[in-house]
C-alpha cells in the first residue's frame, strides 16, 4: 500500500525550534462522560520501560520512523482515487514529519504503516513497534501506557442508526444488534451503556460501516467524526447521529511511546505551528485543514468553529512568532 512518504509526505515549514522542558504540557483533554464508559479497560500491553535514550537520540539506521495508522476513518485518514492516503491526521503527520527532518538535519523521517484499527495503533505504539499515531481518541487509561500530544481535535461517541425505532436512549438498544469497532471507546463502553444490547464486533470501522448499510445491524455506536465522515462519503444521508448530547465527548490527539520527550516535543510544536497558522490565514495551513474540517469539507464545522477551538488549545503556550528558520541540531 502507497505510504505518505512515497506519495510526498512533504516538508510544509522550513522554521524549527525545540520546545524547552519549561514550554511543555500534558493534554488538556477534557471528557465529559455521561456514564463511566471505560472502567475496568484490559489493557493488553504493556508501556516502554524507561530508557536512557528517546526515539530521536537512539541512532536509526534505516532513517525512518513508523507512523501507524486506520485508512478507514474520514476525515482523519481514508484513500483517495490513487489509493494515497489522505485527511487531517495525514495533514498533522506531514507538519510533524516536516519538523522531525529539520531537527535530525533531514536524515530521519516518518514513514506510514497502514493498520486495521484504533487497538492495533495503540498497541503498536505502546510496545515501542511504532514512534507516532494521529487521531487516536484520548482516554486516561490509554495516557498510562502511551504519551498524549496537544489534541488536534475534538469528537464523541454516539450513535449511528437508520431504525426509527431507535431514539439514542441507553434504553432503546436493549435487543439490538449494536455494531462497535475492536479496541475503540465503543467497544468498551457498549457493556456499561446497555448490557442487554446485541453488540457485534468488527475490525475496522469499514466493515462494522458495510453491515450497517447492508441491515446487518441496527446501530454502531463510535466516533462521531468518523461516522459523520463515513456517511457522508457513501450518502447514506438517512443515517441518524444520536443522542443530541454525546454519550460521551473527548480530545483527539496524537501519541508516542513513553519517555519520548524530544519526539513528544516535535510532535507538540508541529501541532501548535498548523493551528497557529491557520490562524494567522496561512494558504497552506487553511488547505491542509479546511477540506476535513472546513465548511466545506467533511465535517461541514464553520471556520468560526474551527478557530475558537485552536485559539483555547494554544491559550496558554508560548506564542509562535514568525522567524528566521533556526540552524537545526546535530542528527544523532
Amino acid at each position: 500500500m502507497p505510504t505518505p512518504s512515497s506519495s510526498g509526505l512533504h516538508r510544509l515549514s522550513n522554521r524549527s525550534t525545540t520546545l524547552p522542558a519549561s514550554r511543555r504540557r500534558r493534554p488538556w483533554f477534557r471528557r465529559l462522560p455521561a456514564l463511566p464508559l471505560l472502567a475496568g479497560l484490559a489493557l493488553a500491553w504493556q508501556p516502554l520501560a524507561a530508557s536512557a535514550q528517546t526515539l530521536l537520540e537512539r541512532p536509526v539506521s534505516s532513517g525512518e520512523l513508523v507512523m501507524v495508522g486506520t485508512t478507514d476513518v474520514p476525515p482523519l485518514a481514508s484513500l483517495d482515487a490513487k489509493g494515497q492516503p489522505v485527511g487531517y491526521a495525514i495533514e498533522v503527520a506531514r507538519r510533524i514529519d516536516a519538523e522531525i527532518r529539520a531537527q535530525t538535519g533531514g536524515k530521519v523521517k516518518l514513514r506510514f504503516v497502514p493498520v486495521a484499527n484504533t487497538g492495533a495503533m495503540l498497541e503498536a505504539v505502546a510496545s515501542g513497534g511504532a514512534a507516532l499515531a494521529c487521531g487516536v481518541p484520548f482516554s486516561w487509561e490509554r495516557e498510562m501506557v502511551v504519551d498524549y500530544s496537544l489534541p488536534i481535535g475534538l469528537s464523541s461517541l454516539r450513535l449511528l442508526t437508520s431504525n426509527a425505532a431507535l431514539d439514542g436512549t441507553p434504553a432503546s438498544l436493549a435487543g439490538r444488534r449494536i455494531g462497535v469497532v475492536t479496541g475503540s471507546l465503543g467497544a468498551t463502553a457498549i457493556g456499561t451503556l446497555q448490557p442487554a444490547a446485541r453488540a457485534v464486533s468488527f475490525d475496522s470501522y469499514a466493515l462494522a460501516f458495510a453491515a450497517l448499510r447492508q441491515g446487518g445491524l441496527d446501530g454502531l455506536l463510535g466516533d462521531s467524526n468518523v461516522m459523520a465522515g463515513l456517511r457522508r462519503s457513501t450518502n447514506l444521508s438517512a443515517a441518524r447521529l444520536l443522542p443530541a448530547t454525546p454519550y460521551a465527548s473527548y480530545g483527539v490527539g496524537c501519541i508516542v511511546p513513553q519517555n519520548n520527550s524530544d519526539l513528544e516535543n516535535i510532535v507538540n510544536l508541529a501541532i501548535a505551528r498548523l493551528q497557529t497558522d491557520y490562524l494567522e490565514g496561512k494558504p497552506e495551513a487553511v488547505a491542509a485543514v479546511d477540506p476535513w474540517l472546513g465548511p466545506n469539507g467533511v465535517l461541514g464545522l464553520s471556520s468560526d468553529q474551527i478557530r475558537t477551538f485552536f485559539q483555547m488549545n494554544l491559550i496558554n503556550l508560548e506564542p509562535l512568532l514568525s522567524s528566521p528558520p533556526a540552524a537545526a541540531r546535530p542528527a544523532p
